[in-house]
């Protein structure tokens, strides 16, 4: 008695009263229809026929894709898919993509940067150089360079052998 009097207690204070949820058995409400569950390729299927709707064209040979985003990161598509609308001013990339930092991409980027993305280039490159400042800098701009920094002499006459 004790089991079944805790039993009845524990459901109240959980359920706020007597258990009579039942999901099945005797008396219950049929289910009237089927629940299909949705497939990823259902999904494509879906999308390519609203693409179709807008009347998108292939752009072939687009080599990579970077989409720049406010904080300073890259999604790089490479080798992506790309489709376009002019009418519709739809643009759909596909295609594997990576997320990396604007710096990981920088010497091939340079002419895709916007005025938004050059103002934050110029942001890494202060805290790149206030990172990287030499302690002896003042002693470099006195003259007093250090053996490291010495430009060797020059012990032949290049010009001679250029011209053999």
């Amino acid at each position: 008695m004790d089991v079944s009097e805790a039993r009845e207690k524990m459901i109240a204070r959980r359920f706020g009263g007597v258990q009579q949820s039942r999901t099945g058995g005797k008396g219950s409400v049929r289910r009237k229809k089927k629940t299909v569950h949705k497939t990823a390729t259902s999904d494509d299927k879906k999308l390519g026929s609203t693409l179709k709707k807008f009347g998108v064209t292939n752009i072939p040979a687009i080599e990579e894709v970077n989409l720049f985003t406010s904080d300073g990161k890259v999604v790089h598509f490479a080798n992506p898919k790309v489709q376009a609308s002019i009418a519709a001013n739809t643009y759909v990339i596909s295609g594997p993509n990576e997320i990396k930092q604007l710096t990981d991409l920088l010497p091939g980027i340079m002419n895709q940067l916007g005025p938004d993305n050059i103002s934050h280039l110029k942001q890494i490159a202060d805290s790149m150089s206030s990172a990287n400042q030499v302690p002896n800098a003042g002693s470099r701009l006195s003259g007093n360079f250090e053996e490291d920094d010495d430009v060797p002499d020059l012990v032949e006459n290049f010009e001679d052998i250029s011209k053999l």
